[in-house]
């Protein structure tokens, strides 16, 4: 059974209801997935963290149980922002005021977010296969665009994506290569059953849609006042992703802190679910030194 001897619950963070799972004891670590998944994508980490951290696992506001709250204009709702003032409230609630957090994908986006908003709550952050979201698009060529084209279809206008997704979000979760083979079965199920939800789609893509303005200008703004993230930084990216084939990885994160070690792992994209043991080993190594 997955997630064995976790407690399961829901957290009002004042605009969101959160689904959240915890459990083990030591200093607590804050885990956050990335889409089109929920917090089971850790499911093979967390009962091994859980030897030495009290883990917490949250779906993102928009994403699996959690709340969908209206959306703005703006799209500030869906902002890493905005989900990064979730974190601090689950967090509060379940007692700790600072912690270390570790993301992946989008949750890496909200991850290191959470560490420039709030340096003083944040121990140690981790951030798996993602560079920030503002290098992205400075930087985009036309490998870019075609590598990571759901980028720019999901943040097109509404109702556009939402009704092609719509029409067989089972296809469109499961055409890109690899994901079938990767995900446990169990997993597979909790991603697609809310995947499948319309209101998901649509928050999914608000949450791109975010990216593609709000986050951008945040991190824009941040690099043209050269502020940096404060706590330590573990990177972690696939060896068989892009980001090795496009960037050089720890120099571009060298610009947004100074204090910063990782390395590839094992794999492709999804490393939590494909090399869980070398995970677990790098993450267990930085957030307990």
């Amino acid at each position: 059974m997955i997630f064995e001897g976790f407690t399961l619950q829901r957290i009002d963070t004042g605009e969101a209801t959160i689904r959240v799972r915890h459990g083990g004891s030591g200093p607590p670590l804050l885990l956050l997935h990335g889409y089109p998944q929920t917090h089971v994508m850790w499911h093979l980490l967390a009962p091994q963290l859980a030897r030495e951290f009290t883990v917490v696992a949250m779906d993102l506001r928009g994403y699996g149980e959690s709340s969908k709250p209206a959306t703005a204009p703006d799209h500030e709702p869906y902002s890493k922002r905005a989900m990064a003032r979730d974190c601090l409230a689950v967090m509060e609630r379940l007692g700790f005021p600072r912690f270390a957090v570790a993301g992946h994908d989008r949750g890496g986006r909200v991850a290191y977010r959470l560490a420039l908003d709030h340096p003083e709550r944040v121990r140690k952050l981790a951030v798996l296969d993602i560079l920030p979201t503002g290098e992205h698009f400075r930087r985009a060529d036309m490998a870019f665009a075609l590598g990571y084209w759901h980028w720019f279809f999901l943040a097109q206008p509404y109702p556009l994506p939402e009704k092609l997704i719509g029409a067989d979000p089972d296809w469109f979760f499961r055409h890109r290569p690899g994901r079938r083979s990767v995900f446990a079965p169990e997993a597979e199920e909790d991603y697609l059953r809310c995947f499948r939800n319309p209101e998901t789609i649509h928050a999914a893509c608000e949450d791109y849609r975010a990216a593609a303005t709000y986050d951008f200008a945040l991190d824009e703004d941040d690099r043209a006042r050269s502020r940096k993230i404060a706590p330590p930084v573990l990177v972690l990216w696939a060896a068989r992703g892009s980001l090795p084939a496009w960037y050089d990885v720890l120099a571009v994160w060298r610009d947004w802190a100074d204090d910063v070690r990782g390395g590839p792992i094992q794999g492709g994209h999804f490393f939590a679910e494909e090399a869980p043991d070398e995970t677990c080993a790098a993450l267990q190594a930085f957030f307990a030194g």
